[in-house]
């Protein structure tokens, strides 16, 4: 049984299990902390903010393909998820490409960083309707190391990402 004890004319109580109620606390606050903090720097964008030219973009065509990068390869879903990259309109692009058996509803989209993958623009999500290959817009490479891409997408299995590139 738990004793409690008046301890001041405010109503502090400490007692056998105290210790206990305030780390539970302290762990509530911290949680709750990080939830409205967020984790590191996504920046969702929406398809539209990816195409046309925004945000230095280019569309391409959906069956675009040219050098892999990093890819997810879903053997029982028949679906190859990965990071494209080739000479488009004179200059080297990268994209994401989901390709192979997939469904209507199927989404991909490409994180885009500037520092190494700290932070990163995440654009799209693009959605196959009829169960065609889908890529994503496509941004400019760079030898800056801090430059990086990574392919997402989501399938009936769940969200699955390449390594950043």
């Amino acid at each position: 049984m738990n004793r409690w004890n008046r301890v001041s004319s405010v109503g502090r109580r400490s007692g056998r299990g105290s210790g206990i109620f305030s780390a539970v606390t302290a762990a509530l606050l911290l949680a709750g902390s990080m939830t409205l903090l967020g984790t590191a720097g996504t920046a969702q964008a929406a398809a539209s903010d990816c195409e046309g030219g925004r945000n230095g973009f280019i569309d391409i065509s959906d069956e675009a393909y040219d050098t892999a990068g990093p890819q997810v390869t879903l053997w029982s879903e028949g679906i190859n998820i990965s990071v494209q990259y080739g000479n488009i309109r004179g200059v080297q692009r990268g994209w994401a490409r989901i390709a192979g058996d997939v469904q209507p509803g199927n989404q991909v989209w490409m994180d885009w960083s500037q520092d190494g993958g700290r932070t990163w623009l995440q654009c799209g999500p693009f959605t196959s309707r009829g169960g065609e290959n889908k890529t994503s817009a496509a941004q400019r490479t760079s030898n800056d190391a801090n430059w990086k891409f990574r392919a997402c997408g989501s399938t009936r299995s769940g969200i699955h990402c390449t390594a950043w590139w």
